[in-house]
C-alpha cells in the first residue's frame, strides 16, 4: 500500500506541475488532470501558422508538433489525430517522466513556444 500511494503522490505532483506551467503559456488552457497520465493543453495559433500548415498539407497542431520535435527533441501527439473540434488545435504530452527530467521537457516547449509564435506573428 505504501509504494501505491508514493506512485500516485508523485503522479499527482507531475500533473500539477505540467497543468501549472502550461497554462502559464501565453495562448494555452489546460484542465486539471484528474486521472490520466497525460495533459490535453488547448493552445491559439496564429493565422500565419494556419496558412503555412495547409501550404504544407498538415493540420496546424500537427505543423507545431513537427516544429516542435525538429528544434526541440520533445516529442507530442497532435490533437487532431482525437477527433477535435475543428478550429481548435491541441496537443497530449504526457506526465510519466521522472520529475527533473518533465522540468526540462516543459523548459524546452516553452521556449519553443515562445519563439514559434513570435516567429510566426
Amino acid at each position: 500500500m505504501e509504494e501505491k500511494a508514493k506512485v500516485l503522490k508523485s503522479l499527482k505532483e507531475r500533473a500539477q506541475l505540467v497543468h501549472e506551467v502550461l497554462n502559464a503559456f501565453q495562448g494555452f488552457s489546460c484542465t486539471i488532470i484528474q486521472g490520466p497520465m497525460y495533459e490535453f493543453p488547448q493552445f491559439k495559433l496564429p493565422p500565419k501558422v494556419i496558412e503555412l500548415a495547409n501550404e504544407c498539407g498538415m493540420s496546424p497542431d500537427q505543423f507545431y508538433a513537427f516544429d516542435l520535435l525538429e528544434n526541440t527533441g520533445v516529442c507530442i501527439v497532435p490533437g487532431s489525430g482525437f477527433g477535435q473540434k475543428p478550429g481548435t488545435y491541441h496537443f497530449r504530452t504526457k506526465i510519466l517522466p521522472k520529475i527533473d527530467k518533465l522540468k526540462i521537457m516543459l523548459e524546452k516547449i516553452k521556449s519553443f513556444h515562445i519563439d514559434f509564435i513570435a516567429k510566426h506573428n
